[in-house]
């Protein structure tokens, strides 16, 4: 079997539902219209998404990252004319800091089952994870929300008080800059960035743990010079290698209980599919 049929297989036997709606949307002409039925259960009342669409945050209440997933997957959809969006957006204004931000994880997390890192003081700062990456898709998008604006203002004053970042911090860092409207700011920052956001990513692609590839920044071409072609390349090679026996992809960092390897591993094969396809490395597929 081929990547693609291979991918199938492993999501008919480990993957959410949802996760078989977006590979069947995305690769098998299946229709979209279901993968946002699906993602609707996951919506809370307030507007904010939680149940699990984070596989790491298992309660039912809204988090501010389950929003930048299901964005993620709006994004793959074509779907930000979805009401789900302004709902998520009504959402992180009344969750967010007075700054413009919204926090990494709010304190009712506490009271849920989660993975271990999901820690939070009783009143958390704003955080550019996951703000940044929001702000980012919603500009993609063209959105006009009240909350959008106050988020950006955010965004660009955590990002000039940058001289040093961490990984997860980088790729929200990376995801704003490529997306937002106003190129040239956006190009300023990240040439003054460049060697700090760089050196959070791993080259090596056997590198072990919780290593961050360039493919992990970009995992669809970016209008930022951050890579080149030759590194691209070698780590396209190494995703094609990765695929396991079975046909999916898993994650590197720590499963802390059984199910959600299987939730992270349904997730991340449609997401390393999408990847593979945005290079060109899907024969008969096409970005």
């Amino acid at each position: 079997m081929d990547v693609i049929d291979r991918a199938e297989r492993y999501l008919q036997l480990h993957g959410r539902l949802i996760d078989r709606l977006r590979f069947a949307a995305l690769f098998r002409d299946g229709p979209p219209e279901r993968v946002l039925d699906v993602l609707r259960c996951y919506q809370n009342a307030d507007g904010g998404f939680g149940n699990a669409l984070e596989p790491d945050l298992r309660g039912a209440g809204s988090q501010p990252e389950p929003v930048e997933v299901a964005f993620w997957i709006l994004d793959e959809l074509d779907a930000f004319d979805s009401p789900m969006v302004a709902a998520a957006c009504d959402y992180l204004a009344g969750v967010g800091t007075p700054d413009g931000g919204v926090p990494f994880v709010l304190p009712s997390v506490r009271d849920t089952p989660r993975a271990p890192w999901w820690e939070t003081p009783d009143d958390p700062p704003g955080n550019l994870v996951p703000t940044a990456s929001i702000a980012g898709l919603l500009h993609k998008h063209g959105s006009t929300h009240p909350w959008l604006a106050a988020a950006t203002d955010f965004c660009w004053s955590r990002i000039a008080a940058l001289t040093e970042t961490s990984p997860y911090e980088a790729r929200a860092v990376v995801t704003f800059l490529d997306l937002v409207p106003d190129r040239p700011r956006a190009e300023a920052e990240f040439a003054r960035l460049r060697d700090a956001l760089l050196a959070t990513v791993s080259f090596d692609p056997d590198a072990p743990g919780d290593a961050h590839f360039p493919l992990d920044f970009a995992p669809s071409p970016l209008r930022l010079p951050m890579f080149t072609d030759e590194v691209l390349e070698a780590h396209l090679d190494a995703l094609l290698r990765a695929q396991s026996d079975d046909g999916g992809w898993s994650g590197n960092w720590l499963m802390w209980t059984p199910l959600v390897e299987h939730e992270w591993g349904g997730y991340l094969t449609v997401h390393r599919l999408r990847t593979l396809r945005a290079y060109g490395r899907l024969p008969g597929f096409c970005q």
